[in-house]
């Protein structure tokens, strides 16, 4: 599962500023998670929806610095989330300013599975109305990892478990992408002074997009990181 809050609407002009990744097997069971807080690098957006403030940031990762990283996380999984498209643009858009390209890899979308699944509700397709018509317990809504893990409840409420998509991810190819020193301790959670962290999960079906293939492009996202751009 993944989730991308951001300081706006356009991934072509806005940031991520928060992502959380929930790593799921094949029967949509947690396996592990990561979430943390990303400095935009400028105005940090509508701080009534995602409730973050500049001085929240003051500790967060560049998205450069955790591209290494969060590439392990991605490495042969199926992106799914709710309105996936939306948060694979954002992480495209982040990945292309680095000058790594996405490819394209199976998804499933949360919003569309509640859509064919669940009876129609008069509050939309939110992914806080789709909760609520699945009868899922309430959360922390606009928060990457809240959403995130709400969105695994309700892929685990529409759909049985299907290893066709992870068998189709597993094949694309990926690059090895060196780490750099610090990588580790830059994911910083909601909580201040909070490191992400992910337990290893070795086979999932729902979790989030591949980058490009080819060493060139890890050595380019490594280099940028190394020099905290992005």
């Amino acid at each position: 599962m993944v989730d991308v809050e951001a300081t706006g609407s356009s991934s072509h002009r806005h940031r991520v500023v928060e992502l959380a990744v929930v790593l799921l097997d094949r029967e949509h069971r947690p396996q592990g998670e990561f979430s943390t807080l990303v400095d935009p690098g400028g105005p940090v957006g509508p701080t009534h929806i995602h409730g973050i403030e500049p001085h929240h940031l003051i500790p967060a990762p560049r998205f450069a610095q955790i591209a290494p990283r969060l590439l392990g996380l991605l490495r042969g999984r199926v992106l799914v989330g709710h309105n996936v498209g939306c948060d694979r643009a954002f992480l495209a858009a982040e990945y292309a300013r680095m000058g790594v390209e996405l490819p394209q890899v199976p998804q499933v979308c949360t919003m569309r599975l509640a859509q064919e699944h669940l009876a129609p509700s008069p509050y939309g397709l939110s992914l806080r109305a789709c909760a609520a018509a699945a009868g899922l317990p309430a959360w922390a809504a606009h928060t990457a990892l809240g959403d995130a893990r709400a969105s695994g409840q309700l892929l685990a409420h529409c759909a049985p478990a299907d290893g066709g998509e992870l068998e189709q991810a597993q094949a694309v190819r990926w690059p090895r992408m060196p780490r750099t020193p610090g990588d580790d301790a830059a994911w910083v959670g909601r909580s201040a002074g909070k490191v992400g962290s992910c337990e290893p999960c070795e086979a999932g079906i729902a979790s989030v997009a591949q980058v490009t293939r080819g060493n060139d492009s890890a050595h380019r996202i490594a280099a940028i990181a190394a020099n905290g751009g992005a």
